[in-house]
């Protein structure tokens, strides 16, 4: 459908400069009247109520056992959520659903999918607290300055620092807890490094450690000490920045991922950890799920007892479901309860 605007009046401040009939660019200010005829186009497809989208699963060759059911699940979770949730059993070439697909198969993905973000997301956050604080001692190493996170030397990229830095600062200024408020009060608004990392989002406790320098006694090699791995040949490795770095954004993706209650279960995940080679897939997938992310988990683990928890967990959550779900479709490999083993 296609509406019409036969004119058009926006009321502004004045310009700054006058303006002349030959002025090639518009001068900021003034009022303006268009009476050319301006084009709005609205969408083609209209919204179907709740009834109408059970219909409409229906007519697509969709198996619904109770209508009412099915309603009362679609005021609670939106059509098209769970219509993501529904395209593997779907033949777009036919325009319906393969042959016994059950609408409550699909309830139970979803479930599946909620139970799986809340158990990644515990870990996730488990492995956030854990950095911070491991970061926190990392920095201290360098004469016990507590403002050191203010010091570009410390960092590779003078240009990504200040950029971290105008983060850190919103982060600080938006921030109300007591203890910044503390810092503002009895302190001068110097906020020391250990609640500055506190109040940190993920997103840039992940820039700043991607941007340490490296070398004998830096806050990197420090730092590191703490996820070092087993090599082929058994010894132990710190894993070298750009490693750690892909592990540590990685987390942070899902992380965001499982806080805004996204879809996981079926879905591509664009930014890819850097896998040991103990882990890597042979040959590299097509798509990459959260198969990879959780290796990087694994590889960030706060405590091997936590870790276990929750592969054990893991594993539960997958065979209370694995009627419904495929494993293809989360990315793992046949042996990847093997791969989560510490």
């Amino acid at each position: 459908m296609t509406k019409t605007l036969k004119s058009c009046i926006i009321i502004a401040t004045e310009p700054t400069t006058p303006m002349s009939i030959s002025d090639s660019y518009a001068q900021p200010g003034g009022t303006f009247y268009f009476t050319e005829e301006l084009e709005m186009r609205s969408y083609e497809k209209r919204i179907l109520t709740i009834p109408e989208q059970v219909s409409e699963l229906k007519s697509a060759k969709m198996i619904i056992e109770s209508d009412d059911a099915a309603a009362k699940f679609l005021s609670r979770v939106e059509y098209y959520r769970f219509r993501g949730y529904s395209f593997q059993f779907y033949d777009n070439s036919k325009k319906e659903y393969k042959e016994n697909t059950k609408f409550s198969d699909i309830v139970a993905i979803c479930d599946f999918d909620a139970e799986l973000s809340h158990l990644l997301f515990a870990m996730l956050s488990a492995i956030e607290v854990s950095l911070r604080s491991r970061l926190v001692d990392a920095l201290l190493t360098y004469k016990e300055d507590t403002l050191i996170l203010y010091d570009p030397a410390i960092f590779d990229d003078k240009k990504n620092y200040w950029s971290n830095n105008g983060s850190l600062s919103q982060e600080i200024a938006r921030s109300s807890d007591v203890f910044i408020k503390h810092n503002f009060d009895k302190h001068d608004g110097n906020v020391p490094v250990w609640a500055a990392v506190e109040i940190m989002s993920f997103g840039t406790l992940s820039k700043t450690i991607k941007n340490l320098k490296t070398g004998t006694d830096s806050a990197y090699s420090k730092l590191a000490e703490y996820y070092k791995y087993p090599t082929a040949a058994r010894n132990m490795a710190r894993p070298a920045k750009k490693l750690l770095a892909s592990w540590i954004q990685s987390c942070v993706i899902l992380r965001n991922i499982c806080a805004h209650n996204s879809r996981i279960y079926n879905r591509t995940l664009n930014t890819v950890p850097e896998l040991l080679a103990v882990d890597r897939l042979t040959p590299d997938p097509k798509y990459n799920g959260i198969y990879q992310t959780i290796l990087a988990m694994k590889y960030l683990r706060p405590s091997d007892e936590q870790w276990s928890a929750f592969a054990d967990q893991l594993t539960a959550l997958i065979s209370k479901y694995s009627a419904v779900i495929e494993m293809g479709r989360l990315n793992f490999p046949q042996d990847w309860h093997d791969h989560f083993a510490i």
